[in-house]
């Protein structure tokens, strides 16, 4: 599994019963970017990473574990 089908899965976990527009809200950026980055069809920044992380709560570390 490629390391952005891994944070695919991972932010899909995490969103657990929030919509995508709900998520995305939360993380500080827009629901495309977030469909795209769910569906492991765009790459992210570090920059990206970091505001998720910090909205979620996590090490970005985290973000890539299987």
């Amino acid at each position: 599994m490629s390391l952005a089908e891994t944070l695919a899965r991972n932010l899909r976990t995490r969103r657990g019963d929030l919509t995508q527009e709900q998520f995305a809200r939360k993380l500080g950026t827009s629901r495309p970017t977030l469909t795209r980055l769910e569906s492991a069809a765009q790459n992210t920044t570090i920059k990206t990473l970091e505001q998720i992380s910090k909205a979620l709560k996590c090490d970005v570390c985290e973000l890539f574990r299987d």
